[in-house]
């Protein structure tokens, strides 16, 4: 019972962390630099109390009363129809609709068009109007011309760029759920699923097998899944992911890698991804093995011990990277991105190439003391009987505050901005 409830601490940790990040992410793809306020809303839904987003292809905001009951939901036309432009810029214009999904009403959220005009169109009842009782889809494909929606008087460019990017929105968002991409399996999936296994039989196959075939099979890692392929795990994709959702249909082979990463150490204790797929890992070991005895420098513990907390401090400046949406190239940190070596980047090369150099001198160097996303995996890891909670699950607890005190201070300049303070 002791180990089970420590897997399913470490378990509880890593997907606290990524829904923080996810809900971050959603929130910002949505409210971005001009959140959408409750008091907006209360002229078509007087009750209105909060606002919640919705993780789906409508990107809009679900709208709540006090007691978390939705009442309806509303729609901002910008950033989604930044190309359309009225006399002098943009206008983010707000759909809101009832629970029956019937639109109540449209309000100007934020213009970067002539002041004089947005005045114009308020006061013009008459074209706020005429979007009133249709559905989504309807008003997603309605003829402006047929339906009789024409210019504010005036205000031509301004009122007519809002009913363009009203129907564009709408029918952006009704598209986008309507077309979501079917399962489908390229080659490289098939052989994705191919390496998985091969890793299974090499981690969990008999001791004759895996002895015989471990050089080549090492070999074969780096030439097809690094150098071909370029199918690695990494920090840059796991935060990608996480951020912006799992490719689940277009790229199933991927997916069952990552999930194959997580699952197995966390249930059986055998580090498969790190061990049995990583080139990465591969080539340290090779070089390891081809390495002259006489260049091997064996470290002191006070050393080995200081080195090992450098792992932990990538995942928590890539935990800060991720909530805060900072402009830092992940694939940089580490070096897989390197083995795609016609989009590799000078930083990845650098990770790579010293992390080899390193691997020379020290057995596994990287992977020990520099590989983030190894320290993500190996933090999930099952142990047995004896598994104790340790320093690393301490650490792991700093995480989460670090990613709950960023992700609090989020929603809490989003509030400010949201009553103007």
């Amino acid at each position: 019972m002791r180990a089970f409830a420590l897997q399913f601490y470490r378990f509880a940790i890593v997907a606290t962390i990524a829904w923080l990040i996810r809900d971050v992410a959603v929130r910002q793809r949505i409210q971005g630099d001009s959140p959408v306020t409750t008091a907006e809303i209360v002229s078509f839904l007087p009750a209105a109390a909060s606002l919640r987003p919705d993780d789906s292809a409508r990107d809009g905001l679900f709208v709540l009363d006090r007691e978390g009951r939705e009442l309806g939901y509303v729609v901002r036309t910008q950033p989604a129809c930044r190309d359309i432009i009225g006399y002098a810029g943009t206008t983010d214009a707000l759909v809101v609709l009832d629970r029956d999904w019937k639109i109540l009403g449209l309000k100007t959220h934020a213009s970067e068009d002539t002041e004089s005009y947005l005045k114009d169109i308020a006061l013009d009842r008459r074209f706020l109007k005429k979007w009133n009782g249709l559905t989504w889809d309807a008003a997603a494909a309605l003829d402006l011309k047929a339906a009789g929606i024409e210019g504010v008087s005036g205000s031509t460019m301004t009122s007519m760029a809002i009913a363009q990017s009203v129907k564009a929105r709408l029918q952006l968002s009704r598209d986008q759920l309507a077309e979501r991409a079917p399962l489908r399996f390229a080659w490289r999936d098939y052989a994705l699923f191919a390496v998985i296994a091969a890793a299974g039989l090499m981690a969990f196959g008999p001791p004759a097998v895996r002895h015989r075939w471990k050089r080549p099979y090492q070999w074969a890692l780096i030439v097809y899944v690094g150098l071909i392929a370029g199918d690695l795990l990494a920090q840059k994709i796991l935060v990608g992911w996480t951020r912006s959702g799992i490719p689940w249909t277009t790229a199933p082979g991927l997916v069952l890698l990552a999930a194959a990463a997580l699952l197995v150490p966390l249930t059986t204790g055998k580090p498969l991804y790190c061990h049995h797929i990583c080139p990465h890992g591969a080539a340290q070991e090779l070089l390891s093995h081809y390495r002259p005895a006489r260049f091997q420098i064996t470290l002191s513990a006070p050393v080995i011990r200081g080195l090992e907390y450098l792992p932990f401090a990538l995942v928590f400046f890539t935990l800060t990277v991720a909530l805060l949406a900072l402009p830092f190239d992940l694939a940089g940190l580490e070096p897989f991105a390197a083995y795609v070596i016609r989009s590799a980047g000078v930083a990845t090369l650098a990770v790579a190439a010293v992390g080899l150099i390193a691997s020379f001198f020290v057995p596994q160097a990287y992977c020990r003391f520099g590989c983030p996303t190894g320290a993500l995996l190996n933090f999930v890891r099952a142990r047995g009987p004896t598994d104790t909670f340790s320093r690393r699950d301490f650490s792991a607890l700093a995480l989460v505050a670090l990613a709950v005190a960023l992700h609090a201070h989020y929603l809490t300049v989003l509030r400010w901005v949201q009553v103007g303070l």
